[in-house]
């Protein structure tokens, strides 16, 4: 019998990256189960789609930084995961860097979705980036997280046409339909 890879979710949102994965997992197209979900906001929508599906479901204060949890919160983050015997951490929506602690604690062990095709568009809101800049193509990156910003070793990629003439929010929800599908192949 094949040994299920052990998963570890990190969200800050409402979870569509997260339900894509567990998706997956049900559909059989993904040999994982996912052991613990942790959201840095109380009210994540993600927290909720874990419970319903009985995954255990926690909140962590993040401290007071906005963009990065603080120190002792990364280690204990790292303590969840290790007792939950975690060996590979997904970050699904995750609004924090990851610092030290975390990289340290799963080294070549966490990944990320990234809503570009990087190296493009790094950061925060990066398919409004590409609207902005006007190509005429984005699309996702599963990446390895590391120190950077989105910048860690790409795992896979794939393209969506940008659609100008709808919404933007249109042009989000066809980049999900299309882009969660291969998170974890």
């Amino acid at each position: 019998m094949k040994k299920r890879l052990k998963l570890g979710v990190l969200g800050s949102g409402k979870g569509s990256n997260f339900r894509a994965v567990v998706e997956q997992i049900n559909d059989g197209k993904l040999d994982a189960e996912v052991r613990i979900v942790i959201s840095d906001v109380s009210d994540a929508g993600i927290l909720s789609y874990a419970r319903d599906y009985q995954i255990p479901a926690l909140y962590v204060h993040p401290g007071k930084y906005r963009t990065k949890l603080e120190e002792e919160v990364e280690h204990d983050i790292v303590r969840l995961l290790q007792e939950a015997n975690v060996e590979l951490v997904v970050l699904a929506g995750f609004m924090r860097v990851v610092k030290r602690p975390l990289l340290e604690g799963f080294p070549r062990a966490i990944i990320n979705i990234h809503p570009s095709l990087l190296p493009d568009f790094p950061g925060l809101e990066a398919w409004k980036q590409a609207l902005v800049a006007g190509v005429p193509v984005t699309g996702c990156s599963v990446h390895y997280v590391e120190a950077g910003v989105d910048t860690g070793e790409i795992i896979d990629q794939r393209t969506v046409p940008i659609c100008r003439e709808t919404r933007q929010n249109h042009c989000m929800l066809e980049f999900r339909r299309r882009n969660t599908s291969f998170y974890l192949r």
